[in-house]
């Protein structure tokens, strides 16, 4: 029986003898997370508790400073209202565009490659591209002069349009270039999610639908969009982590004119404020927004799943 017993215990020592090559192997990964994750992290709070100046760890000096601060204000309100409108274009783009793409014609091949571009291109060089577009004298301003002069050819109409400075104007102009732009960079990702979903709805559930009269339409609402909803919340948890901490875009195309958190924190962080206290405040801030939100969304799905079921 004591020999039994004695086999039977699992010490550390034996456990590890028998796991070794198992434990070798996620060391790394135990350690790239921990390093490079988790005590950034913990740090990154440890600051926002540490005010500037003779305050006590902890202290709320760098929140109260913050959020006395109407750039902060500003900046939150810039980012909640730029996520979601950036979120509901890619959906609703990125779900034509899959739509489209999943369909056989001719150079589908090339058309598809073609729609995966913006992926490589450089963050800095789309908020460039979009500069290009939406300046006084871009794109954007170009068509809607075309758009002015066929409108005018209708008997009685008169329409002098006015070129618009879209990313220095401030506002929701500012605000909505902001938003296609980072559409417009992160499109090809949502394509592809939904393209894995659409390939992976079985041919005969259309048939069956067809068979039993339902239209297009009724196909759409009642078997293409509820079949691609674990792939629309992937798409949305993805997405809503990077539209919240929009930076490079921002600062490119908007500057200092109409703030977001990730460029706010850069002008306390960086020079010439040098406050990491503010900064890493605002960081956590910013942090608490997409864990608000990914939590959001996911009770709206379990209740939705939950009165569906």
């Amino acid at each position: 029986m004591a020999h039994l017993s004695a086999r039977g215990t699992r010490t550390p020592a034996t456990w590890l003898a028998r796991r070794w090559l198992d434990v070798g192997c996620a060391l790394p990964l135990f350690a790239y997370v921990l390093l490079l994750t988790v005590v950034p992290i913990l740090d990154t709070v440890r600051l926002s508790f540490t005010g500037s100046g003779d305050a006590a760890f902890p202290s709320l000096a760098s929140y109260r400073a913050i959020f006395a601060s109407e750039v902060f204000r500003t900046a939150v309100g810039n980012t909640v209202v730029v996520a979601l409108l950036s979120m509901a274009l890619q959906l609703l783009v990125g779900l034509g565009v899959a739509l489209a793409l999943h369909r056989r014609f001719p150079l589908r091949g090339v058309v598809r490659t073609i729609v995966l571009l913006p992926l490589g291109v450089p963050t800095v060089v789309a908020g460039a591209v979009m500069l290009l577009v939406f300046a006084r004298s871009g794109y954007a301003n170009a068509l809607l002069f075309a758009l002015a002069d066929l409108v005018n050819l209708v008997p009685g109409v008169q329409w002098q349009f006015t070129p618009l400075a879209w990313v220095v104007a401030g506002g929701w102009r500012s605000l909505l270039t902001l938003a296609i732009a980072d559409m417009w960079k992160v499109l090809p990702l949502v394509v592809l999610i939904f393209l894995a979903g659409l390939q992976a709805i079985a041919p005969e559930l259309y048939e069956a639908a067809g068979v039993d009269g339902a239209s297009r339409w009724q196909r759409f609402r009642y078997v293409t969009l509820p079949l691609l909803a674990p792939y629309v919340t992937m798409a949305v948890i993805l997405r809503a982590i990077d539209a919240f901490r929009l930076f490079e875009l921002a600062l490119v195309l908007t500057g200092r004119v109409e703030p977001v958190l990730g460029t706010y924190i850069w002008s306390r962080y960086g020079p010439p404020t040098h406050d990491p206290f503010t900064a890493a405040a605002a960081a956590v801030v910013l942090a608490g927004l997409i864990a608000a939100f990914v939590a959001l969304y996911l009770a709206l799905v379990v209740r939705r799943a939950e009165a569906t079921a």
